[in-house]
């Protein structure tokens, strides 16, 4: 088993950090000093190393490219007014990893390997953390197919890496969004509810669409009736509707987001009353048509809460009250940035500190 001890490091000769305003730079555009890389080989993990972030050298051939094994996560650190820094939830990352690695016919990564390649290449980037009220570090590890041959059939070769960079919000404002009756996202038995690679490439088109039309999003509906929600984007999606919190149940189409299950944590631990189960469009359209709709948002680790302002049905916008108005997601919002801060005790246990 690979420990911290069995980390080789190699560190940049001279940082990059004062480069840059971490606390103002656009989102995934800027990268941290380094980078954490593992290879799998001969059925085993080995040649665990920190070195400075830049290019792998991959072969053309290699099967990542051609036959879509390759998988990844989000999560982010935080840094509190000490700078101390935090993690949140990332076990829950890890086990989301591998339930992708699974499906994906790929090897499964070691939590101490997950776990120590991530706290020491955070300890050693510790100065790329924004310290801004809705700064962090955005972390992607991700596991790609490495075998260098035409052939479909999985790899015997696999890389292992962690890169990160400073970020701000995803959304700076609220969004629109429209119903997608044309194009589905996922299809039951297939890879809808784990995060590979090729789930997000197949929604760009669909979404260029939306965006032609005014819209930011694309709410994503089932795919046997699209009668059905279940994601926006590449988010999660809840509705409060009178006085209660309601989403989708989790399925084989639809990821089981970390910022989802802390989202219902809380509504749950305030008290509100929370629904999981198949939501119709008919539900959402007739909710909105008595004035019950309250709020309508998306969330991830990107985003965190997306609130949505609009939504495109059947021809027709739905014009959603303002933010401000908004008594849950806009303190869910705020609950999360407080905990993930620093400021506000962790009554649930989420926070890992680096």
């Amino acid at each position: 088993m690979i420990s911290t001890a069995d980390i080789r490091i190699n560190k940049i000769a001279k940082s990059r950090v004062t480069d840059y305003d971490v606390n103002n730079v656009p989102f995934g555009k800027c990268f941290s000093d380094h980078m954490f890389v593992a290879e799998y080989a001969d059925g085993k993990w080995q040649n665990a190393t920190i070195c400075p972030y830049g290019d792998v050298p991959l072969s053309y051939a290699m099967s990542a490219l051609h036959y879509g094994q390759a998988i990844f996560e989000g999560m982010k650190a935080y840094k509190n007014d000490n700078g101390d820094v935090s993690l949140f939830r990332p076990l829950e990352n890890y086990k989301r990893l591998n339930r992708s690695a699974v499906r994906m016919c790929m090897p499964e990564v070691p939590e101490e390997l997950f776990m120590n390649g991530l706290l020491e290449l955070l300890r050693l980037d510790a100065a790329w953390v924004p310290t801004g009220d809705t700064g962090s570090l955005y972390i992607r590890p991700f596991l790609i197919a490495t075998d260098e041959a035409i052939g479909v059939k999985a790899s015997e070769t696999y890389k292992f890496i962690i890169i990160t960079c400073p970020a701000g919000k995803y959304y700076s404002d609220p969004i629109k969004v429209i119903v997608e009756t044309d194009y589905f996202r996922s299809v039951h038995g297939g890879v809808g509810f784990v995060k590979a690679a090729g789930n997000y490439g197949r929604s760009l088109y669909p979404t260029k669409l939306a965006q032609q039309k005014g819209y930011q999003q694309v709410i994503w509906t089932d795919s046997a009736t699209h009668h059905f929600v279940e994601e926006s984007g590449t988010m999660n999606l809840m509705f409060v509707i009178g006085d209660t919190l309601l989403t989708p149940a989790l399925s084989d189409t639809i990821l089981a987001g970390i910022t989802r299950d802390s989202v219902i944590a809380l509504a749950k631990h305030w008290g509100m009353k929370v629904e999981e189960r198949k939501v119709s469009l008919k539900e959402v359209a007739e909710a909105y048509e008595k004035g019950e709709l309250k709020e309508a948002f998306g969330c991830g680790t990107a985003a965190t809460i997306a609130q949505i302002i609009g939504i495109g049905f059947e021809g027709k916008d739905f014009v959603l009250p303002p933010v401000e108005e908004r008594k849950f997601s806009t303190k869910v919002d705020e609950t999360l940035r407080l905990i993930r801060k620093g400021k506000m005790k962790d009554e649930l246990g989420w926070m890992l500190k680096v």
